[in-house]
């Protein structure tokens, strides 16, 4: 028999795909709501926005960041990328890819009204599935749970316990933050910290 909650999470899941309310509102030009996880996954990673790789794969971190990403996981203990994003709802404050800069070196930031926009999703997400684990990977995903404040103050310490949140710094090689070996040290105590609460949740 399914779990009651499965079928809420499904109908949710495909509201959310369907969304073009940014379209609508004139705040991006396309619609390609990006988010991966199943019912019972006992962690779960917020991030900023998709990715360019992200519109086309519509799939989370499956470019160039997603792979230091399960880089990462590795070092935290995951056997497996795959076995990370098996017990992983990966989802992000903006759904749709925001765009590239003028520049073209980078992408948007995510608007204001496009994150408000898509914070109901995520509130239901976390009401629906609530995780053991929030992983907030990135700057705006850990001020959005723990308020103002520098990665150096939150990587490598977690907060909370029901869920426990564990900060991570991006993964996007367009973060310099990482060039410091003390900010290395700060991420290396993350993934350690990770790898405990790996342990306690799948054993």
């Amino acid at each position: 028999m399914a779990p009651p909650g499965l079928a809420a999470l499904r109908k949710h899941q495909a509201a959310c795909s369907a969304c073009h309310v940014c379209v609508d509102a004139g705040i991006i030009p396309e619609a390609n709501p990006t988010f991966s996880g199943q019912w019972g996954a006992p962690f779960f990673l917020v991030g900023q926005a998709p990715g360019p790789a992200e519109r086309e794969s519509r799939r989370p971190f499956s470019g160039r960041a997603g792979k230091e990403l399960d880089r990462w996981m590795l070092r935290a203990g995951f056997a497996s990328a795959e076995e990370f994003r098996r017990v992983t709802y990966i989802a992000a404050l903006m759904r749709c890819f925001p765009g590239r800069n003028r520049a073209g070196t980078g992408d948007l930031r995510p608007p204001p009204a496009a994150v408000a926009n898509c914070a109901h999703w995520l509130d239901a997400e976390l009401e629906m599935l609530a995780p053991r684990v929030l992983i907030l990977v990135g700057q705006m995903a850990i001020v959005r749970f723990l308020g103002p404040g520098t990665l150096e103050e939150r990587v490598g310490r977690t907060f909370g316990k029901e869920p426990v949140m564990v900060p991570l710094p991006h993964p996007s090689g367009q973060s310099r933050w990482l060039n410091d070996s003390a900010n290395r040290e700060h991420l290396g105590r993350a993934l350690a910290q990770l790898s405990r609460q790996r342990a306690k949740a799948l054993g």
